[in-house]
């Protein structure tokens, strides 16, 4: 799951941050409207935190702007106000929930996880190469029928490489769709993942690196 947190408190946006990557989403964090149009413009998320009272692009007229999009992206609106006329009007302008300032954590997790599920999606399908079939929506995954127990970062990594599959996707690739712009490019999570990864899927091997290039699975 990816998450845009626009909050111009920048200590709560990245407590916001820190607690929902402990919680395994992938995080951006931006601090004005302006800033944050440009993410939606540039990258697929699939629930926007955004605070009400933001500079650059009010969160009112962001949150028009997220509704009346072609991809529909699921919106939390936080505000310091809380009444019921403000929760009304909040939900007018396109937001699908409203949490008031200050709020207990869990629940705002447990928010963006219900209103994941409740995006609009394409038809589910499952994905198959190599013995493998993968259903992204309930994240199992079986080789030749034998369930695999993929953890959420692996089954990402496993559902980026089929959809690009019989093509490549570099390590670069990979860190932009299943991270986030926290992650340090420099970093080799990327092949750790895809070691791990490769031992679950077992023998013979499937995923084929090629230096300077990247990783596919061959079909």
């Amino acid at each position: 799951m990816r998450v845009l947190v626009v909050e111009d408190a920048r200590p709560l946006a990245e407590i916001l941050a820190e607690g929902l990557r402990d919680q395994g989403m992938a995080v951006d964090v931006v601090h004005d409207g302006i800033e944050a149009a440009v993410r939606l413009d540039a990258h697929a998320y699939d629930v926007v935190v955004l605070d009400r009272d933001l500079p650059g692009i009010h969160g009112d007229a962001l949150c028009r702007m997220i509704a009346a999009g072609e991809d529909r992206v699921m919106v939390l609106m936080l505000t310091a106000a809380g009444t019921p006329g403000d929760r009304v009007s909040g939900l007018v302008l396109g937001a699908d929930d409203y949490l008031s300032k200050p709020f207990h954590f869990p629940e705002l997790v447990l928010r963006i996880r219900s209103l994941a599920r409740r995006r609009p999606r394409a038809p589910a399908r499952t994905l198959r190469a190599a013995g493998i079939e993968l259903d992204p929506m309930r994240r199992s995954a079986t080789r030749d029928g034998v369930p695999l127990g993929l953890s959420v970062k692996e089954c990402a990594v496993l559902e980026a490489l089929l959809d690009a599959s019989p093509g490549f996707m570099s390590a670069e690739d990979l860190l932009e769709r299943v991270w986030d712009e926290n992650a340090d490019p420099f970093t080799n999570t990327v092949a750790v993942t895809i070691s791990r990864l490769r031992r679950k899927l077992g023998d013979p091997a499937v995923i084929t690196t090629v230096p300077g290039v990247g990783y596919r699975i061959a079909a």
